[in-house]
């Protein structure tokens, strides 16, 4: 199966998880009108806080489409990155800020244009560690347990990125 085929097998998945969603609305509609009102009014606010940092990531997509082309996004996170891809993921990890879902975007693009998957899931496992929180661990835990604790969040982060990576390999 080629790569065109996979694109169009998954742009109708979506379609499809699309009309069951609309789907399963128009039945709560019926059985109860409130009850999707409620929903949408909640959805509605959810997209006004969410927003903001949206915007902020497509703006970062937009410049990072502006100013890094493919090659330069393969020497830092591509294929032939090797440490140094792990060391920018696990520091754009730690300082990226807002919910993790707001970064799927900019990191939807990105591996497009070469960033490999092991990279993604090590980027997302390091955001466990908030430098604002450091301070309070430090004060209530302790300077040794808190280097532990983010020295194996690191670990880890880059453990299951290699696994993820074996993983897809095999597939």
């Amino acid at each position: 199966m080629n790569t065109i085929d996979t694109a169009k097998k998954v742009n109708n998945g979506k379609w499809i998880f699309l009309a069951i969603v609309a789907g399963l609305y128009f039945v709560t509609a019926v059985a109860d009108l409130s009850l999707v009102k409620d929903a949408l009014f909640d959805f509605a606010m959810l997209v006004k806080k969410v927003a903001p940092v949206l915007a902020f990531v497509f703006v970062l997509i937009f410049l990072s489409n502006l100013y890094f082309d493919p090659q330069k996004i393969n020497k830092f996170v591509g294929e032939g990155s090797g440490v140094k891809g792990w060391i920018t993921s696990i520091i754009g990890g730690v300082l990226s800020a807002g919910p993790a879902y707001v970064w799927y975007p900019l990191l939807g693009d990105w591996r497009e244009k070469g960033m490999k998957d092991g990279f993604i899931i090590t980027f997302f496992y390091s955001r466990a560690i908030k430098l604002p929180i450091l301070p309070v661990m430090v004060y209530y835990f302790g300077l040794p347990f808190t280097l532990i604790l983010a020295f194996y969040m690191i670990l880890f982060s880059v453990i299951n990125g290699i696994f993820v990576e074996k993983f897809l390999a095999r597939i």
